[in-house]
């Protein structure tokens, strides 16, 4: 079946549907990782974006059950290069076409990455549709036009949970977390009690948090600071999530109380602009964001290089930084704010992804911070 991607600026592509038959629109935006399709697809800070990837095949390795990042895949679309035509590995339960089949995703194959990159890199990325069958690509680009902007945009209220609770492993959270091929380099001296809003969190990250000895419960992203605080955490953690920062006030709101607490706290992300954003910064919408597996990221205080996993369209202004916070992680490819932390709470985060997932594991070494701070208290 024939497929339509075109974009705002008028540009369309032509190319055969991969997924799910239909239409979809979003924001379009590229994906550097080599491998973790399904993770990506899973990943819920991508609600409301088309994702496109730059390795030229996906789908060779099929789809495993443990492989996810939520209960089905949050992305608004898909765009490939060349689809596998096997999947080659042991573990695969099915091939990505049937994936994207069985969950609805609509999807197209057979054109041009790279040129597509090249022009988000350069224009920004911008709002488009994918379409299957006989579709008239200018109307498809008028509509694209008409596509809701990501900036004022509060996507969280769609991915987050409906009501409280713990965090348990699964089967396949087991078979993920023994495959993680890095073990926490410390687990707390007792369980810790981890309050974590859900923004859109990661599977990953809770596990990373279960491993390193924690007992979690997750909250909906609107829950009152109150509700977490009754509960009496040891710590309070802040998830990833889509979406503008700006526009989740009850997310701000709701930091600021926790800030005042002394609670430790930790946040990744999303979590994390929403930390600065109830300290006092601002944030603003990167040309073309970062998502990818191999981001260089200086840690300030030893200058140590970390590889890291990134998703993320907006970034904190480093000039709006309040007194009493400082910064401690800087991405080397455009100088953006990768880190903070506050001076005399016991307050950090990071914008990047140390639970990986896919990507690198040289940031893991975050979960340990935030169990000593919540040791120590």
């Amino acid at each position: 079946m024939n497929a339509t991607l075109a974009l705002e600026d008028g540009t369309w592509y032509a190319g055969v549907s991969a997924g799910a038959a239909g239409e979809t629109s979003g924001e379009v935006v590229f994906n550097t990782s080599m491998t973790g399709y399904q993770e990506i697809l899973t990943d819920p800070s991508y609600a409301g974006q088309i994702v496109t990837m730059t390795a030229p095949q996906i789908g060779n390795y099929g789809v495993a059950a443990a492989d996810v990042e939520s209960d089905a895949p949050k992305v608004a679309g898909f765009v490939i290069r060349d689809e596998s035509p096997i999947a080659s590995n042991w573990r695969a339960q099915g091939t990505l076409r049937e994936y994207l089949q069985q969950h609805d995703i609509v999807a197209i194959a057979d054109i041009d990455t790279r040129a597509l990159t090249r022009k988000l890199r350069s224009a920004g990325v911008m709002r488009g549709i994918i379409a299957t069958g006989q579709v008239d690509p200018q109307e498809l680009v008028e509509r694209a036009r008409a596509v809701p902007s990501m900036e004022g945009l509060d996507l969280v209220k769609e991915v987050t949970c409906a009501e409280p609770y713990d965090f348990s492993l699964s089967l396949a959270d087991t078979v993920a977390a023994a495959s993680f091929g890095v073990g926490p380099e410390r687990t707390a001296s007792r369980p810790l009690r981890v309050a974590a809003y859900d923004y859109g969190i990661k599977t990953n990250i809770l596990r990373r948090l279960s491993a390193y000895g924690c007992q979690v419960r997750v909250f909906p992203a609107s829950a009152p600071a109150a509700d977490l605080l009754k509960w009496q955490p040891d710590g309070i953690f802040l998830s990833n999530g889509p979406g503008d920062p700006a526009a989740v006030d009850y997310g701000i709101e709701n930091v600021k109380t926790l800030v005042e607490q002394g609670t430790p706290m930790f946040g990744i992300c999303l979590g994390h602009q929403l930390l600065a954003l109830g300290l006092g910064a601002s944030t603003y919408k990167l040309k073309f964001g970062h998502r990818g597996g191999n981001h260089p990221v200086k840690f300030l205080p030893t200058g140590a290089v970390e590889i890291t996993s990134q998703n993320h369209g907006f970034a904190v202004d480093p000039d709006s930084l309040p007194p009493g916070t400082e910064l401690t992680h800087r991405n080397l490819y455009d100088g953006t704010v990768e880190g903070l932390q506050h001076t005399s709470r016991p307050v950090f985060s990071v914008q990047y992804h140390p639970e990986a997932s896919p990507g690198p594991h040289d940031a893991d070494y975050l979960f340990r911070r935030f169990v000593d701070l919540m040791d120590s208290k």
